[in-house]
């Protein structure tokens, strides 16, 4: 199974309890994939607390950080891709670099990126 990247449509479906979304990470898990999140998704979504379902995801997957380099590389595809959302690159470029998937509910800015990165990765859409 590929490795993939979670976007913040699946942290926020998963805090809402979706049990579409919980069936596919327990597949994923049960295949041996951790799914990766950037630290800045896990910052979009993050409100509270009390979000118990988000931090019970968040304990089956692996967060990343957002270092210097990484956030250069974001900011690079940004411009080249002409977009703003700098979460979405950050997905984008995680995923280019893991040669991993992105799971999204925002397919259209994240076909963009990837087009933009040259990245062969490929968008799975909830």
């Amino acid at each position: 199974m590929t490795p993939v990247v979670y976007d913040a449509g699946v942290l926020v479906a998963a805090d809402r309890n979706a049990r579409e979304i919980w069936a596919d990470h327990r597949v994923r898990l049960d295949a041996g994939v951790v799914p990766v999140v950037p630290a800045p998704v896990v910052a979009q979504v993050s409100r509270s607390p009390q979000q118990a379902q988000l931090r019970r995801l968040l304990r089956g997957c692996q967060v990343t950080a957002l270092l210097e380099d990484g956030a250069h590389a974001a900011g690079n595809l940004l411009g080249r891709a002409d977009s703003r959302d700098v979460v979405d690159a950050v997905v984008a470029h995680t995923a280019t670099v893991l040669r991993a998937d992105i799971v999204t509910a925002d397919p259209a800015d994240i076909r963009r990126l990837l087009d933009a990165a040259g990245s062969p990765s490929q968008i799975i859409t909830i």
